[in-house]
Order: C-alpha cells, then structure tokens, then sequence
C-alpha cells in the first residue's frame, strides 16, 4: 500500500474543507457540492471531482456522471481542458505551462473554467472528434443544422428524467440555481472537523485534449445538465 506524506494529508485536507465550506456557503450557479462518502474528504459528488493527496499541488480529475455529448468530454464523461493537466512541460501537447494547473487554481476556479467550456467549446483538439464535428456543422451553419443540438436536447431530458426518479427537485431558474447553502455541522463520529482544520480568519483570508482560447465566435447551444 503506498504511504502518503503525513503533511501532504494534513495541508491537502485543510485546503478542501475550506474550499468546500467557501462552495457551500457561496455556490457556483448550477453546482452542489457534497461528498460521495463522508468519511473520504478526497472524492466529491460535483460531477465527480476526485483529488490526490498532495492537492492542490497536483490537479483532481473531473468527470461528469451522466452522458454528455461535447467536443471537449470523452465519452466516460471525464474532461479535457487545460487546467487540469498536470504542470509540467510538454511541447508537444500546444499547450504552455501557464495554461496547466497550479496550486493557486481551486474548486471554484475549474467550476468555472468547466462552465465556459461547456458554452465555449475547443475544437482544435477535441476528446470528442465526431461531437466536434457536429458542433462546427452547427456554429457554421448558424444553427441550421440541428443534429448537434437535438442530441443535446435528448441529454438534457433524459438527465431531468433521472433525477425525478431519485427524487432530485431540478432548478429551472437562476434563482433556484444560485440558491445559497450552509456548511455542515462537523460530525463527532468523523475526522473531519471543520473546526480543526480552519478558523473563522482562514476563511476571510481568502495538443493534447485542451481548452484554451475558444475558437468559436458563437455559443454552443444551452446545455443545462444537473450535476447534482
């Protein structure tokens, strides 16, 4: 079993919990953050957001849990853009190293960075080349050629379908989308203690598949997935 440096663990799980706390307190439009399992700080139900131990040194993975037909996502729904990629230097890739991870980047700064993608897709490189494809067909023909968005539109059913199986109210306004949520109570069972990790002043404190500048000029058509 590998064995993870002690101070990695301490400094990567105090970055999350402020960064969960920061999300949950001020959400990002269209985002809820909880937890797979709450005794593991490392995976969260966003989509699904996976970190390593020595984050934020090291980028998470991100994957969307439910199909999404996109230029920039692969087919098991992980995503491609640049600033998920790993700091290191790789001529090959077309990418610079300032467009790749760092450890000031954040949850809320890939949240951001994946919703302008979705609306903004690159297709120089694309995960998806058949989705790229129907996508320039549609941003060329200024939205005459409809296969692009009716595989969209099929999505975005089938995602409402299944979240009022389990139960999930979906948003349908800004206002319910940017509905603000409170920080868990710390569990006395767990670990993890918000109070342990952080005080009230940390807070205030405050080539390859890649996305870079868009090449576009017009939106992609709406995508409202629920990543719930």
């Amino acid at each position: 079993m590998a064995q993870h440096d002690p101070s990695h663990v301490a400094s990567s799980q105090k970055a999350l919990m402020l960064e969960m706390k920061s999300l949950q307190e001020e959400p990002v439009e269209g985002f809820k953050i909880t937890l797979v399992d709450e005794a593991d700080l490392y995976n969260w139900e966003v989509a699904r957001i996976k970190f390593p131990i020595d984050y934020p040194y090291s980028p998470p993975a991100f994957r969307f849990l439910t199909k999404m037909w996109h230029p920039n996502i692969y087919e098991n729904g992980d995503v491609c853009i640049s600033i998920l990629h790993p700091p290191v230097d790789d001529p090959q890739s077309g990418e610079l190293p300032s467009e790749r991870w760092n450890p000031t980047q954040n949850v809320r700064t890939i949240l951001l960075s994946v919703i302008s993608l979705l609306n903004e897709p690159n297709t120089f490189s694309p995960a998806n080349v058949d989705a790229s494809v129907m996508y320039r067909k549609w941003r060329d023909s200024k939205g005459k050629d409809r296969e692009y968005v009716e595989i969209i539109r099929k999505q975005v059913f089938a995602t409402k379908a299944e979240a009022e199986r389990d139960g999930v109210k979906v948003p349908t306004t800004l206002a319910e989308y940017c509905v603000r949520t409170r920080a868990p109570a710390p569990d006395e069972g767990s670990d993890l203690f918000y109070d342990y990790y952080y005080d009230d002043d940390d807070v205030d404190a405050e080539g390859d598949c890649c996305y870079d500048d868009d090449d576009s000029g017009m939106r992609s058509p709406d995508m409202f997935f629920h990543f719930f």
